[in-house]
């Protein structure tokens, strides 16, 4: 049977999720001829050894590292031999015919090199998951804190808040929580961008698929749910810094060094002042735990220098 599906899962230490995404996956595969290969990143929570003992039609590749987000997809895309390639999340449940409606989507339209779903939350409400690209204002305001202070107009354009969440769109990237490639993008462009370690990948690869002429699209006939961020919780200094870098090399690579490196001096400033007030509010005894928990985490963010790979 030819393949019209291959689903690569990227998973670390998030075994109960991921045992729910495959379990979606197998209910929603339909007609569809379906391969699912799952890189283990260096899981100690039994992960490898669930996929091998319940999901025996999963493809595990088990690495003893943690690799990262691009990288670890770049290994299992490799591995796959499909004519559709899903980045998927192992945090995320697909939902009904999610799977056909997206590959049938991205079959009837030629022009479309990946295609995304509606984002759902764990609670059933819509998920923010389409995106313009970013400027340097954006850069400077979005998820920093200084964000309560930004013009609305500038992050309502970024989020595409203008655009209808049920209705289907054309946006500049989406989020890379599950994305639906052509296997003629993997094969003309690449693989992610493997100097990335987590987050801002899918905005790299998007652009890139872009630049190269194809449509991004999102499309809220298919649904999938996606309990955000449950790998990055169990490391908060990490998250901070792999976030940082990201948004550091983007803007390297794509608006060039001065405006990389006036972003990351602000950014080290912000954590800076960040750090200054948390420690004086433990001085002064209010939820010191917590404050000098913060303070290390601060710390170790400023200790990097926030440099990203190619810097």
């Amino acid at each position: 049977m030819s393949i019209d599906l291959s689903i690569v899962i990227v998973s670390w230490n998030v075994r109960e999720l991921l045992r729910d995404c495959l379990r979606s996956v197998e209910a929603g595969r339909g007609e569809l001829g379906l391969e699912v290969i799952v890189v283990d990143s260096g899981s100690q929570d039994g992960s490898p050894e669930m996929v091998a003992g319940e999901f025996p039609w999963v493809k595990l590749v088990a690495r003893s590292d943690n690799v990262g987000f691009p990288k670890g997809n770049n290994i299992g895309l490799a591995e796959a031999h499909g004519r559709n390639l899903l980045l998927l999340n192992p945090d995320t449940e697909i939902i009904g015919d999610a799977l056909t409606t997206l590959v049938d989507y991205l079959d009837g339209n030629a022009d479309v090199g990946v295609v995304g779903p509606q984002l759902l939350n764990s609670d059933g409400s819509v998920q923010s998951s389409r995106r313009r690209f970013p400027t340097l204002a954006t850069g400077l305001l979005e998820s920093t804190w200084l964000e309560d202070l930004a013009p609305r107009a500038i992050l309502d354009h970024y989020y595409a808040a203008d655009l209808p969440g049920d209705q289907t769109a054309d946006v500049d990237w989406l989020m890379g929580a599950c994305l639906l490639i052509r296997r003629e993008i993997w094969e003309t462009i690449g693989g992610l961008d493997e100097d990335y370690f987590m987050y801002s990948e899918e905005l790299d690869y998007c652009r890139r698929i872009k630049e190269a002429g194809w449509r991004v699209v999102y499309l809220p006939a298919a649904q999938v749910v996606h309990h955000s961020g449950k790998s990055s919780e169990q490391a908060v200094a990490a998250r901070h810094i792999a976030f940082q870098r990201a948004k550091l090399r983007y803007f390297r690579k794509f608006h060039g060094r001065f405006p990389a490196q006036f972003l990351r001096f602000v950014l080290l400033s912000n954590y800076l002042w960040q750090l200054v007030l948390e420690a004086l509010k433990g001085l002064l005894g209010h939820k010191r735990p917590l404050r000098w928990q913060r303070v290390a985490v601060y710390w170790q963010v400023l200790r990097t220098g926030l440099r990203p790979a190619g810097f």
